[in-house]
């Protein structure tokens, strides 16, 4: 039983369908109570935290919906889709820490085909596949880890957890706008859309940033994080003060 803490586009195709399975049998477990795993340290992680395991399973099914895999199977009985609740309370604790996973991958993955998104090598590769999230969340931090990136004053590893940190908060419908905004320039030659930002429909917006991404192989955005991840965040958004 495995949940991972880093976003869903590392993982390969076997990995990310292996992580979706286990969600819906670890929810299973602690919802109706299972003696058979309940020692088991994914379960003791989680058991207080079913709601933002919810979200990580919607974060996983827009990774899959990405690569083209049919959903069918919904989680419940945890209604996360019903509220707007999603600045969740997630485990302070990790069963590897996220910069030995992506170490774990990466042995995982040898002579295997990578996630999406290829696994970091360095800090500067780390910091580009996170980045947009990041400006989704907040411009001024995405202002400062790349600086601290840019002057190595910050280590892979601190990096490591900071990002998954941020992935986990809900983005403010201003950030959100931005970043999506600075995506859409990488692409928008390519799309019939004509777009101001008086026409904003988040959610349609990164769908088609999305098919002209894959349709022209812009690797740039195809190995960002914000491709897959912003998009269960787009469905539920939430109104916020922008920092910028």
């Amino acid at each position: 039983m495995r949940v991972w803490d880093i976003d869903a586009g590392f993982l390969n195709d076997r990995s990310l369908l292996g992580e979706h399975r286990e969600i819906h049998g670890l929810v299973s477990v602690i919802i109706h109570q299972k003696t058979g795993y309940s020692r088991h340290p994914e379960t003791l992680r989680w058991k207080s935290f079913t709601d933002a395991l919810a979200l990580r399973h919607e974060l996983l099914v827009a990774e899959m919906t990405l690569r083209g895999f049919n959903h069918r199977s919904p989680l419940e009985p945890v209604d996360l889709l019903n509220h707007h609740c999603l600045n969740l309370s997630w485990p302070s604790d990790y069963i590897d820490p996220p910069h030995k996973q992506y170490e774990i991958l990466g042995h995982k993955y040898i002579g295997k085909k990578q996630g999406r998104i290829p696994l970091p090598r360095n800090i500067q590769e780390l910091w580009a596949r996170h980045k947009y999230s990041v400006m989704a969340r907040s411009y001024n931090a995405y202002k400062k880890y790349g600086k601290s990136v840019a002057r190595k004053e910050i280590s892979f590893e601190q990096l490591s957890y900071e990002m998954t940190a941020y992935l986990r908060m809900p983005p403010s419908t201003p950030s959100l706008r931005n970043a999506l905004f600075h995506l859409w320039g990488y692409v928008s030659d390519f799309s019939s859309l004509k777009l101001s930002e008086s026409d904003f429909i988040c959610f349609d917006l990164l769908k088609e940033i999305q098919r002209q991404s894959l349709l022209h192989n812009v690797s740039y955005l195809i190995f960002s994080t914000a491709l897959g991840e912003l998009s269960f965040r787009c469905k539920n958004s939430v109104s916020g003060s922008d920092d910028r």
